[in-house]
């Protein structure tokens, strides 16, 4: 294989290009902070420009996971910010009420309800999209309006604040020295890595975004499908809103995980999974979600003006997503795209591996 080859081989791989921005992201930040790749350690605790992109960015990887399997399905999920401030509006409301705040079942009852009412949003938006047929961007429309009333009535339109150690480690503490909130991101997406590439859960999940009705003609529970990835969507959504009611020790009905959607959305997409539906890319959309974190801080670091740093940031997406394009390369560098295969071929491949399973109607 020759040296060209080579080259556009690894330029042609998914992650090429996420990985090649969120490189240049990080070393755009060198002559406005040149101690930015610095990492110091403080009162047992490590701190530094990286260690804070990864952590303030773990509510929006933890969003970004879920909605890629919503996508994969063929669907997608605008309510995610709601179920964040559903989450940790009840956390904190119930937690506000204690007498001991501290107390370590009162901690872990508060999480259970808000994780428990995330689970029945999920179990809402995925019966209204498979059971009663309703499209994906209507019916998680709903609680996307709704739900962010429903966090402004659990804490009464206030900012609720709470003063609980256990509760302050899930997005505010710090364990073997790093952000804890590091460890409970990388125990979800390795726990979803696992489930969708190490047993056929990942290739029913892409055969359903494919072409769900084929799917269900070789046996594949395609409606069952649909509400589980809505429901760990939600589950995803409630643990990030733990963990940023729990940062800020608040919980704000109307403002957290305001737009998280629209920033988890992006993030599929920068990884390289297509709204289409199909094959998808748990790893892409990690390396998406840092992106757009970085970008965030890579704003405020340059000292882009207030007023223009959406444009800023829609103008880098943009670019990004270009260089993603194979018709777009093959244009402007002259080179091959390969196509992705989709549809019915992807459907066809998931015959062998659900020969038992039932037809769904």
């Amino acid at each position: 294989m020759t040296t060209t080859s080579r080259w556009r081989a690894l330029t042609h791989h998914q992650l090429f290009w996420p990985v090649a921005v969120l490189v240049v992201l990080l070393l755009v930040n060198i002559p406005f902070t040149p101690d930015f790749f610095s990492i110091r350690m403080s009162d047992g605790h490590l701190y530094g420009s990286l260690v804070s992109i990864v952590l303030f960015g773990s509510p929006l990887i933890l969003v970004a996971v879920g909605m890629t399997l919503v996508i994969a399905t063929g669907g997608i999920d605008l309510s995610v910010g709601a179920v964040v401030a559903i989450a940790g509006a009840l956390a904190c409301s119930y937690m506000s009420g204690q007498a001991d705040q501290n107390a370590l079942s009162g901690v872990l009852l508060a999480m259970g309800l808000a994780l428990l009412a995330a689970l029945v949003c999920g179990l809402w938006n995925g019966f209204l999209v498979a059971r009663m047929g309703i499209q994906p961007i209507i019916a998680t429309l709903i609680i996307m309006v709704a739900g962010r009333g429903v966090a402004q009535l659990i804490t009464d339109g206030q900012i609720i604040t709470v003063n609980s150690e256990p509760y302050k480690l899930i997005g505010g503490g710090y364990w073997l020295t790093l952000p804890f909130s590091i460890f409970v991101v990388a125990v979800v997406v390795a726990v979803t890595v696992a489930l969708t590439r190490r047993t056929a859960l990942g290739l029913l999940v892409e055969s359903v975004g494919g072409n769900a009705e084929a799917s269900r003609l070789v046996g594949i529970r395609s409606r069952r499908i649909k509400i589980m990835v809505y429901v760990f969507c939600a589950l995803c959504a409630g643990i990030a809103g733990l963990m940023i009611s729990s940062n800020t020790s608040a919980a704000d009905g109307n403002n957290a995980g305001l737009w998280i959607e629209l920033d988890a959305i992006l993030a599929v997409v920068i990884g390289g999974t297509s709204l289409l539906g199909g094959r998808f890319s748990i790893g892409g959309t990690v390396v998406g979600a840092l992106v757009i974190q970085t970008l965030t801080t890579t704003i405020y670091t340059i000292g882009v003006p207030t007023q223009t740093n959406l444009v800023f940031k829609a103008v880098v997406v943009i670019v990004v997503c270009l260089l993603q394009s194979p018709k777009f390369r093959a244009k402007v560098f002259g080179t091959k795209g390969r196509g992705r295969a989709t549809g019915p071929a992807e459907t066809a491949a998931v015959a062998e591996a659900a020969p038992k399973m039932e037809v769904s109607r």
